[in-house]
C-alpha cells in the first residue's frame, strides 16, 4: 500500500475528518494550493471521486484520494444525491442546502436517507482502488448542533443516539459515518492490493 497521499479535497471539513482517520497510517498530505479547483461533473458519486484524485494524483505526481459524497433522501427519489453539495445552486452553500432540502421535506413524515460516501485513491502510474460507504439516518426538522459541516445538522444516523452528525464530537461522528466507513474499506482494499 502507498505511505503517501496527497488530498484532492479543497472542502476544509472533509479534510481535517480524512487527516483524523489517516494518522498514524499514512502520510497524508494537503492539496497543494497551485493546484486549480475540479470541475465535478460527473453523473455519478464515483466518476466524480475519480476526476478529482486523478487532477491531482496528476498535477502532484503523488497517489492521490478523493471522494465524493451524496445524501440521498428515499422521499425525494434519492435526490439531492450527486448534486448534495451544489444543491441549493452556485456557488455552494451548507445552510441553503439544507434550507431547501427541510422546505421539500415539509410535512413529509417518512424522512429516512442515507449518505454515501465513494473514495477513489489514483496512482500516478495509473492504478485505480474504489470503496464505498453508506450511513443510513433520517432527516430532523431543523438544524441541531454546531459542529460538522454540510449537512451534519439535520442528518440523524441510525446508528446513533439521536443526535445529529453536527451534535456528535469528531470521534464520535467518525466512529458511525459513511467516509470512515468507506475510507475503511478503501484501506483494505490497498493493504489486500
Amino acid at each position: 500500500m502507498t505511505r503517501r497521499l496527497v488530498c484532492a479535497s479543497a472542502n476544509p471539513g472533509k479534510v481535517a475528518e480524512l487527516a483524523a482517520l489517516l494518522e498514524g497510517i499514512v502520510v497524508f498530505e494537503p492539496r497543494p494550493l497551485d493546484v486549480p479547483d475540479v470541475v465535478e461533473d460527473a453523473p455519478t458519486l464515483e466518476g466524480n471521486a475519480e476526476l478529482k484524485a486523478r487532477a491531482i494524483a496528476d498535477a502532484t505526481g503523488i497517489a492521490a484520494l478523493a471522494d465524493d459524497t451524496g445524501l440521498e433522501v428515499d422521499a425525494l427519489n434519492g435526490a439531492p444525491g450527486v448534486r448534495s453539495a451544489r444543491f441549493a445552486g452556485e456557488p455552494s452553500d451548507d445552510a441553503a442546502n439544507r434550507r431547501l432540502l427541510l422546505e421539500r421535506l415539509e410535512g413529509v413524515e417518512h424522512r429516512s436517507a442515507r449518505f454515501r460516501t465513494v473514495m477513489c485513491v489514483v496512482d500516478p502510474a495509473g492504478g485505480v482502488a474504489f470503496a464505498e460507504g453508506v450511513c443510513e439516518g433520517t432527516i430532523g426538522t431543523r438544524d441541531r448542533g454546531e459542529r460538522g459541516f454540510g449537512y451534519d445538522a439535520i442528518f440523524i444516523p441510525a446508528d446513533g443516539d439521536g443526535r445529529t452528525f453536527a451534535e456528535m464530537n469528531a470521534a464520535e461522528k467518525n466512529a458511525i459515518s459513511h467516509r470512515s466507513r468507506a475510507l475503511q474499506a478503501l484501506l483494505q482494499r490497498l493493504k489486500a492490493g
